[in-house]
């Protein structure tokens, strides 16, 4: 399997050298009622309305049938005017609302605007009558979104909010909502380098029925981060797992069930590597890469996050093992590059605060590839410190996030996949 990704370094290789504003969560009265359901690609909400959820699935299909600017366009117009049809008295009513918006959000997403989607996100938050469940949705994909655009103190506020809120109107022994909560605020703080407030709220998750799918897999980046390596792997494993089996969906936008499956095998594939087991990590970022192919497209800046992955994988197992492959991983970086759009080095151009975590870490690996060439130390050194200025990551330094090793105590970056943040 790993045999497609040299062929596509190699390939790479020899081509190269021939605002998001604050929003409470909060609200006067807020009420449970049963989670969305998601069968065949279909959304379902026992409270709304059945032609609101008719046209909804219909939109969604549509939109997603070609993948096109146009078919996103006319699945966005059949949302808006079902959206306008939604009176705003009841919970049913707003049940319906939220689930209109929830949708509009992630065409929005899926079509690269990312901004509007967050927008979406908190009209629902807006919608003080909706069910608690619904808007458990929305505040994750919110912090989701929130946390890839660079927001991370806003993402926090949000999360600390409706863990607050969970907690104030007693739906503590709700278990689905309140592990929800506890997970997405612990993502938040970990996101920000806030190691042991997210110690507290992940601790005791592996005993809760509800810890698998996204659950598992932040409890996991966590463990994975904290050097508890062998619990860290079997909670990548029950979050792959329960993504398989799972009917029941309490994701959207880059939380959906493609992004969680995805990002929980891109994690394990970390895993494996940073603990010297490199064939495993060969094969298993190899699904990863060709899941993110699959469903982004080849030309998508999250494939570029995963082949920048690939690359530290190849980095890391020739370092342990004194070979080379200078080739691949320069390839490889190269390419991830590409697909993320890195700025020159000489420019004043804006980076992509989405991906710019991921492209510091390329950056860095290939300028270490740069500045054992000769011919090449002074692009190496260039590359090199635009790596560091660009560098963001509070809990591990660049050069610490490029070193090697498998032993516990040493500090480790994880890529999370859905938010292209650094862990």
């Amino acid at each position: 399997m790993i045999h497609s990704v040299a062929k596509y370094a190699r390939a790479a290789a020899a081509a190269a050298t021939i605002r998001g504003r604050a929003i409470s969560v909060r609200s006067s009265s807020v009420r449970y009622s049963i989670p969305l359901r998601w069968i065949h690609g279909e959304i379902s909400v026992p409270n709304a309305n059945h032609v609101a959820i008719q046209m909804v699935n219909y939109a969604l299909s549509h939109a997603r049938s070609q993948k096109s600017g146009e078919s996103y366009a006319q699945g966005m117009l059949v949302l808006e005017q079902c959206l306008g049809t939604q009176p705003n008295d009841d919970q049913a009513s707003q049940d319906s609302k939220a689930t209109v918006l929830r949708a509009m959000s992630d065409l929005l997403y899926e079509s690269g605007n990312s901004s509007e989607a967050i927008e979406r996100l908190k009209q629902v938050m807006s919608l003080t009558l909706s069910s608690l469940s619904i808007r458990a949705v929305a505040v994750e994909a919110l912090v989701g979104l929130l946390v890839q655009s660079g927001q991370d103190d806003t993402s926090l506020m949000v999360a600390d909010e409706f863990l607050e809120l969970v907690k104030e109107r007693g739906h503590e022994n709700l278990q689905d909502v309140a592990a929800t909560a506890k997970t997405i605020k612990g993502l938040a703080e970990l996101v920000k380098g806030n190691i042991e407030s997210a110690e507290s709220l992940f601790g005791g998750l592996e005993n809760n029925e509800m810890c698998k799918g996204n659950i598992a897999l932040s409890y996991g980046e966590y463990l994975h981060a904290t050097g508890n390596f062998e619990k860290a792997k079997e909670m990548y494993q029950k979050a792959i797992q329960g993504v398989t089996d799972t009917k029941e969906s309490m994701c959207s936008c880059n939380m959906n069930l493609k992004a969680v499956s995805l990002a929980a095998t891109f994690a394990l594939g970390q895993l494996e590597s940073h603990i010297g087991n490199f064939g495993d990590a060969e094969e298993t970022l190899t699904s990863a890469l060709t899941s993110a192919e699959e469903h982004y497209g080849h030309n998508h800046p999250k494939v570029g996050v995963i082949l920048t992955g690939v690359a530290l994988m190849y980095r890391n197992k020739a370092k342990q093992e004194r070979s080379s492959s200078i080739l691949i991983q320069e390839g490889l970086f190269r390419r991830a590059l590409e697909l993320m759009k890195a700025p020159p080095l000489d420019s004043e151009e804006i980076i992509n605060m989405e991906t710019q975590e991921v492209m510091a870490l390329a950056r860095g690996g290939y300028a270490e590839l740069l500045l054992i060439q000769e011919n090449r130390k002074s692009e190496g050194e260039k590359m090199k410190a635009w790596a560091e200025s660009a560098w963001r990551n509070r809990r591990v330094s660049l050069s610490e996030a490029l070193a090697p090793s498998s032993d516990p105590l040493d500090k480790v970056a994880i890529i999370d996949a859905r938010t292209t943040r650094l862990l």
